[in-house]
């Protein structure tokens, strides 16, 4: 929901609310509904997750599903839209699906203490098992109109994701980390960041890990369309990254596309910017999940393709 100030009484359990900001700005704006949505991975952990539905979701027919995760240290949270707007993508008429795989916090020191050295061997099984128990569960999805996104440790997840399983119709990462030795050491937060992710293991002392890691590696088995959107001018994950995936998938002839905002730095800022990157990823998905390229057509056909899209 938009956000709220509340009180609640703590002997009843009763909440009043005090100040809704957008109560004006979305008093004629719906929503679809959100339910939980967690699993026992195999592993034996549990992943917490939940989805979000189509306004006027109809349970007799089938819809496309986006798998959206981080992958890293930190939950998605319940915020309502924000830089990846799960309800809009919703209201797009996709199933949004989000599972909490092991490695964040809020879920005990063992489940977090998963993410160091760990870059996918854990993870990417989890968000694998997991859309694919969601699908069993919900015959409403298409098991077939299946597309996965993710930003920074997402984006490489993502990245990851698509050299390990077919399952993803489509794919889409952003400021995703496909070289993990490059971002440890060019990255503005690569090396202190590593320094947990990544503890004592360099890439002189474990050249294994970053190369087995990294998706760049794995480049010849990504089969999966995937858009791959950068800021130009980020400093956490440098544009390299993509840079360097894109070439390799071109020359492998695979289907990609790549979108590089130009003076935007990890997050996409600047307004005219931000609508069009959004656009452009719902674009993609309908692309691909719903068989429909009239909108990507519209934001790119005479431009060259996104390589040139600012």
């Amino acid at each position: 929901k938009p956000q709220s100030v509340a009180a609640v009484n703590l002997h009843s359990g009763a909440a009043t609310t005090l100040l809704q900001p957008a109560a004006r700005r979305f008093a004629h704006v719906r929503t679809g509904e959100v339910h939980e949505f967690g699993f026992d991975a195999s592993s034996g952990v549990h992943i917490d997750g939940r989805y979000y539905l189509p306004v006027g979701f109809d349970s007799t027919k089938t819809y496309p599903l986006i798998v959206y995760y981080y992958g890293g240290t930190v939950p998605i949270v319940r915020d309502f839209g924000g830089r990846y707007p799960k309800e809009w993508w919703a209201a797009q008429g996709f199933v949004v699906y989000v599972p909490e795989p092991s490695g964040a916090y809020g879920y005990g020191q063992a489940f977090s203490a998963r993410h160091v050295n760990d870059w996918g061997k854990t993870t990417a099984p989890e968000i694998i098992e997991g859309t694919r128990k969601f699908l069993e569960a919900h015959d409403f999805v298409d098991p077939k109109r299946v597309g996965c996104i993710g930003a920074s440790y997402g984006g490489f997840m993502t990245m990851s994701l698509v050299t390990k399983t077919d399952l993803f119709a489509a794919a889409a990462a952003h400021a995703g980390i496909a070289d993990l030795a490059e971002y440890w050491g060019e990255g503005y937060w690569g090396y202190a960041y590593s320094a947990v992710a990544t503890a004592d293991s360099f890439p002189w002392n474990r050249p294994n890990l970053y190369v087995e890691s990294s998706p760049l590696y794995h480049a010849d088995k990504i089969k999966t369309p995937i858009l791959l959107l950068h800021g130009a001018a980020d400093t956490n994950v440098p544009k390299g990254s993509s840079d360097e995936l894109y070439v390799a998938l071109k020359l492998l002839g695979a289907k990609v596309e790549y979108l590089s905002v130009a003076d935007q730095d990890h997050h996409i800022l600047e307004h005219d910017k931000r609508v069009l990157w959004s656009r452009s990823i719902v674009a993609w998905f309908d692309r691909w999940l719903a068989g429909d390229a009239t909108w990507w057509d519209a934001l790119y056909s005479g431009e060259g393709g996104t390589d040139a899209a600012k």
